[in-house]
């Protein structure tokens, strides 16, 4: 198994680390999962974990990195590592640390297709649908303490037409209403505002695959079950 990555360039390893580090900001424990084969890299984070035996509600972050050298690589390490080694500047070269991370939401393996197109989103409102929710999450865990979590819960639950209101955006042409088929938790605005995904402007496109949603924006990937 591969020891070390060797990316196309070191600006490539340096948004692995300003990745990493922004996951790190959502859960100061987490792991990074890297899967690697061939020239490409995947790296997942999570984001919310999901409840029941079907992990309903797990939003997970993905990003993906074009590699000098081939690699066969699966493995689940510390976000801290990762921004250790890349805060060092090793050029593009990336040593996997040795220590292993938990990580329960690696059980979970997304589809790799197909997904169907199911429109987009406005990425703007899905940054003011994250910001409002974290305004909202961060005042009742410091009115209510644990019991916030509950809040937590239900805010990043709703839709993100809910969570916003009205949006002429969001409003199909013919009937102005909602179009059914971007119906997106706000948990999955959070997770891409979060990673840092988004670009002021740009949409997001939705995919869909069973019980899979994935957003592509700008800086990577959301999935959300």
């Amino acid at each position: 198994m591969t020891d070390t990555l060797e990316f196309v360039d070191e600006q490539s390893l340096e948004d692995l680390g300003r990745y990493a580090a922004r996951a790190r900001a959502v859960d100061a424990e987490g792991g990074m999962r890297l899967q690697a084969a061939g020239g490409v890299l995947a790296a997942w984070v999570g984001v919310l974990p999901g409840s029941g035996i079907l992990a309903e509600g797990t939003v997970l972050g993905l990003r993906t990195f074009a590699l000098a050298t081939p690699a066969d690589l699966d493995v689940i390490v510390p976000l801290g590592a990762i921004s250790d080694r890349t805060h060092r500047g090793a050029g593009r070269e990336f040593p996997i640390p040795p220590t292993r991370a938990l990580a329960p939401w690696s059980a979970l393996t997304p589809p790799r297709g197909p997904w169907e197109p199911a429109g987009a989103l406005p990425g703007d409102l899905l940054a003011a649908v994250a910001r409002d929710g974290l305004v909202e999450v961060s005042d009742a865990v410091r009115e209510r303490g644990a019991a916030g979590g509950f809040v937590r819960d239900r805010v990043w639950a709703r839709d993100v037409r809910e969570a916003s209101g009205p949006h002429p955006d969001l409003l199909t042409v013919d009937e102005g209403m909602p179009d059914p088929s971007t119906v997106v938790r706000a948990g999955g605005a959070f997770a891409a505002y979060a990673l840092g995904f988004l670009a002021p402007g740009e949409p997001v496109a939705v995919f869909r695959s069973n019980r899979w949603t994935r957003l592509t924006a700008p800086g990577g990937h959301v999935l959300l079950r």
